[in-house]
């Protein structure tokens, strides 16, 4: 049984030029403990695809079920079920490590002394114990990465979405982050969803990959079979088959922040 599938799902958004088709029929199943990469060139309707399962964006056309709930009929509880990393992140510069925790569980309904304790395991888990009274502008990039992960775990949702979860980190803390989402899977039986322009990346931690393309899927598979089926050496050549288009350009000079202790 999926925890996700979706069949048709699609977003056209209405524009002074007309109406632009951003995803124009997405069939997907994810399997429970599924590490799935979402790949895709730069306007291919990725992005839109994941805010719409995140219940952040409503779908025009098309079904989803998420966590077995349905997406259009029932977002509240499929929120209940999910956590969601973005990309730029939503640390407040005003609050400490501890605080911004300790607010995300009170959100999900846990009372102050559970909360308190919520935030104490997942600095733990995460290995933030020694920042949780340090404010957040304080942090290294690859931190301030682990506290965003830490506030998407805090109700232990069955499935995380990353967005672009590495990007701006040095090697050694990407290597670091791999590590740590591939111990959630393991351990908590956590569904990755996530979304990433690094080849090596989605090679390296993917067990499946999506490639979408023009709004729709255009090819599915281990980046094992990817290769093989278009003969490719790496899944970049592999990408390059597929869409006829490179990935989008990463910066060639992350952060430079310390390893990551996980």
């Amino acid at each position: 049984m999926p925890i996700i599938s979706t069949a048709g799902l699609a977003r056209t958004f209405t524009t002074a030029g007309g109406p632009v088709e951003a995803v124009r029929g997405i069939d997907l199943t994810v399997r429970p403990g599924e590490i799935l990469g979402l790949l895709g060139p730069n306007g291919a309707g990725k992005t839109t695809t994941l805010r719409m399962l995140t219940t952040l964006l409503p779908p025009t056309a098309g079904a989803a079920t998420v966590a077995g709930h349905d997406l259009v009929r029932d977002p509240a509880a499929v929120r209940r079920r999910i956590g969601y990393v973005a990309q730029s992140g939503g640390l407040d510069p005003q609050e400490t490590v501890r605080s911004e925790l300790v607010t995300q569980a009170r959100l999900y309904g846990m009372n102050r002394a559970r909360a308190t304790a919520r935030a104490e395991e997942l600095a733990a888990e995460l290995g933030l114990t020694e920042l949780l009274d340090r404010r957040t502008p304080a942090l290294s990039g690859g931190q301030r990465r682990r506290v965003d992960l830490a506030m998407g775990l805090t109700h232990r949702p069955e499935i995380l979405f990353l967005d672009e979860p590495t990007t701006g980190l040095d090697p050694g803390s990407r290597a670091d982050l791999w590590a740590l989402v591939r111990r959630l899977r393991d351990e908590h039986g956590t569904t990755v969803v996530l979304t990433t322009h690094y080849l090596d990346e989605a090679d390296t931690l993917a067990d499946r990959l999506v490639i979408v393309d023009r709004g729709t899927v255009v090819a599915e598979g281990t980046p094992a079979a990817l290769k093989t089926a278009h003969d490719a050496a790496t899944l970049q050549d592999a990408f390059l088959a597929v869409t006829g288009r490179a990935p989008a350009p990463v910066d060639p000079a992350p952060l430079a922040v310390p390893e990551l202790r996980c």
